[in-house]
């Protein structure tokens, strides 16, 4: 069964919340996220979550017929940029690690992207995320460490 999007509002609600009037510097959702036709299913800020699903298009897919592992990656950035903005924006990928279980074929329809955040040390935010299928399968793992660009605060 597939869970229903959250709407843009929804989205919305939640980035103006955590980030006030700074949300009018920023595009969220990004237009990369867009571009995959990436829809948001869950944001809980209280731990430190956000859930995404991603369609298996056509122009993803590698030689072989499997989703290119260059937009499972943008599928994992994609997911762990908009959780990073709800701690201390802005901030950059600074590294990404990932490591594939399965395939992704098109026959799965779309994978679903578990992003959450792990830790903060002095300028580093520090996340994880999970790509499955529909049915569960573990797909890909992976992390990232960002880069607070400024100051920053605590995590609102």
């Amino acid at each position: 069964m597939m869970a229903d999007a959250l709407s843009r509002d929804e989205v919305m609600t939640v980035f103006r919340v955590h980030l006030g009037d700074m949300i009018d510097s920023f595009d969220v959702p990004p237009p990369s996220f867009q571009s995959m036709q990436g829809a948001f299913l869950e944001i809980d800020v209280q731990k430190g979550r956000i859930r995404t699903r991603f369609p298996i298009l056509p122009e993803q897919l590698n030689p072989y017929g499997a989703m290119q592992g260059g937009m499972i990656a943008a599928a994992i950035d994609n997911t762990i940029g908009p959780l990073s903005m709800l701690y201390d924006p802005p901030n950059v990928t600074r590294r990404m690690e990932l490591k594939y279980s399965h395939p992704v074929t098109p026959a799965m329809t779309f994978i679903l992207v578990d992003a959450t955040f792990q830790e903060r040390s002095g300028s580093w935010l520090k996340f994880r995320a999970d790509v499955r299928s529909g049915e569960g399968t573990l797909l890909a793992r992976g992390s990232s460490t960002h880069w607070i660009l400024t100051g920053g605060g605590e995590n609102s």
